[in-house]
């Protein structure tokens, strides 16, 4: 987001502030200053809390970043909006093992974070007030605002409402059982239809955020939906990717330098055991950083089955895939992987590893220079 500043780093994730934010802290000065008997007091506890919730929200969406990086995925940066976090990701993993465990770790710091916190209560005695209760400047009350808040950012990002959370790990469940395909569109739908319940209640009771919420996620699912629906048609043939994908790109701007890579003494089921991972289907075979050749998925696994567990790598090498170079134009890496029927190619120079690149990089280059609504990827409240 343009309309952002950064303040600090993590793990090479840049934390990013909307330059809307300050909307939410006028609107806690002012809420809080008019229920206080003191309206000076209540507005500097209500920015005082709003901005210790807002350190839970960066904590969460940290969790889901650091979850996302564990499973290979690169996480742009996290922004700070008046509706709450976006972690922006490169993608979502189909996977849905890798899917759940991302939307899962979120909600997980919330609740190691409020375990942390009762057991201060209990070492420390601090005297936890009644939810949402009196305001007042002590350590106690505001504690006690945090430690609710925190409760409730948990259970409200775990309801079912994609693309927060809760759909996530909806969607992830479904996926287990359904096509990719259909169990988004069931959670996208389902999302929506509480998106609308939740604009309608906000409406009726001036719930300004809610209705702000409901709209982040009505909009949050259709576009998913969409998005889903167009990669489906994309992998079917009816849209190929260099349709849409803008000449004169080439391979170094979305490449991966830190492709897993086998030896060629490995044997077919060290490979295997790397495959098992889940975090890359396709290998560059190398030797003291020589590239020697690319086993893919369909390779391995046909290599495996003819030759045993004990053969090495070399049986299930791929002599027809070249690799392509830091200047390869992605149109012309899409046709090779078209024509090779693979999902990855290995990048070299004069003979050496550089990396790898695969379709899906491609594709999400692709998808910024397309008319088409990007998906919120990890869109998060």
């Amino acid at each position: 987001m343009n309309s952002s500043f950064k303040f600090m780093s993590i793990r090479g994730i840049d934390l990013r502030i909307h330059l809307t934010f300050p909307l939410i802290l006028i609107w806690a000065a002012f809420q809080y200053g008019a229920a206080a008997g003191n309206a000076t007091t209540g507005a500097i506890f209500g920015v005082v809390v709003i901005l210790l919730l807002f350190v839970l929200v960066t904590l969460h969406e940290l969790g889901h970043s650091f979850a996302a990086q564990y499973y290979g995925v690169p996480v742009k940066q996290i922004v700070l909006l008046p509706i709450g976090g976006l972690a922006q990701m490169a993608q979502i993993p189909e996977n849905p093992k890798q899917e759940f465990v991302i939307s899962v770790a979120g909600p997980a710091v919330n609740v190691v974070m409020a375990v942390l916190m009762g057991a201060m209560i209990l070492v420390f005695n601090i005297p936890l007030t009644a939810p949402f209760t009196g305001i007042s400047l002590t350590f106690a009350v505001i504690f006690s605002y945090i430690f609710y808040y925190n409760i409730m950012l948990a259970l409200f990002n775990l309801l079912p409402a994609f693309p927060m959370d809760g759909g996530r790990i909806f969607r992830a469940l479904l996926a287990m059982k359904l096509s990719y395909t259909t169990a988004t569109l069931i959670a996208g739908n389902v999302g929506r239809a509480l998106a609308v319940a939740m604009g309608l209640y906000g409406l009726l009771n001036g719930g300004i955020f809610l209705m702000l919420i409901a709209l982040f996620i009505f909009s949050g699912a259709s576009q998913e939906m969409m998005m889903v629906q167009f990669q489906q048609r994309k992998r079917r043939g009816e849209i190929p990717t260099h349709v849409y994908l803008m000449p004169g790109h080439m391979v170094q701007e979305v490449y991966s330098p830190h492709a897993l890579v086998l030896n060629p003494n490995d044997s077919l089921e060290q490979a295997m055991q790397v495959r098992m991972q889940g975090i890359q289907n396709n290998f560059p075979v190398t030797q003291d950083g020589r590239y020697l050749g690319f086993v893919t998925e369909a390779g391995l696994v046909n290599a495996y089955k003819q030759y045993g567990p004990d053969v090495m790598v070399y049986a299930a090498m791929s002599p027809a895939i070249k690799p392509v170079s830091l200047a390869t134009d992605l149109v012309e890496a899409l046709r090779r992987m078209d024509t090779w029927q693979v999902d990855a190619l290995p990048v070299t120079d004069n003979g050496r590893l550089l990396g790898m690149i695969t379709r899906q990089q491609i594709t999400a280059l692709a998808r910024t220079h397309q008319p088409w609504p990007d998906s919120p990827e990890t869109a998060r409240i």
